[in-house]
């Protein structure tokens, strides 16, 4: 598959399509009781499952043999960071309402804050080394170091998204699953098995 503008087309709509959705119920006024909560629980998920979406493309790649997934990953790395992006906005906007300085006092009573921060400003060195100009500006073995911290932001997400729930964790703990599969592969491709050509990396260089 050598041609991907049309497929790269359809996922940009496709990854767009929840934040049309998630406005249009704002608009109408179908985000139940609370709707800073409806909002901020709606971004936080969408950013793992693109997180773990953009996570999965290798291990897709290796068993299936479809090169040309790889062509995608960086968009659906991009999109778990864009959602990401409007996650902690949400929080900064419409909790906090811009008052920085309230954030820390906040972050000491409720600690999954700081670790859901902390997983997001994981992801932002990713989202700014993804073009093909850093790659070589880094090289290539600085740049899969780097890019390995996916992972991390990807256990910490997940860890936030628990504490926040508190209740009913069955949605939280099916994602730690996918995490701990994910990365389960990850190390068994990397002692197990020959290492592909290309590398596992939540935003990857245009290819």
């Amino acid at each position: 598959m050598k041609e991907t503008r049309f497929p790269k087309l359809v996922l940009l709509v496709n990854g767009l399509v929840p934040l049309t959705l998630l406005l249009w119920d704002v608009y109408r006024k179908q985000v139940g009781a609370n709707p800073l909560e409806f909002v901020t629980r709606t971004t936080g998920m969408l950013t793992l499952v693109f997180l773990l979406i953009s996570l999965a493309v290798t291990p897709l790649r290796r068993i299936t043999g479809l090169n040309w997934l790889t062509r995608f990953r960086r968009m659906l790395g991009l999109f778990a960071f864009f959602y990401g992006s409007l996650h902690l906005m949400t929080y900064i906007a419409f909790d906090r309402f811009f008052h920085l300085t309230t954030i820390p006092g906040d972050v000491a009573k409720r600690p999954f804050i700081a670790i859901g921060m902390t997983a997001f400003f994981l992801m932002l060195p990713l989202a700014i080394t993804s073009t093909d100009r850093m790659v070589k500006r880094l090289g290539g073995k600085r740049w899969m170091r780097l890019h390995r911290i996916v992972y991390l932001s990807g256990v910490l997400g997940v860890l936030h998204y628990y504490l926040l729930v508190k209740s009913d964790v069955r949605l939280p703990m099916t994602f730690a699953f996918l995490v701990v599969v994910l990365l389960g592969f990850r190390i068994f491709a990397k002692y197990y098995s020959t290492p592909p050509r290309s590398t596992a990396s939540l935003f990857p260089p245009s290819q």
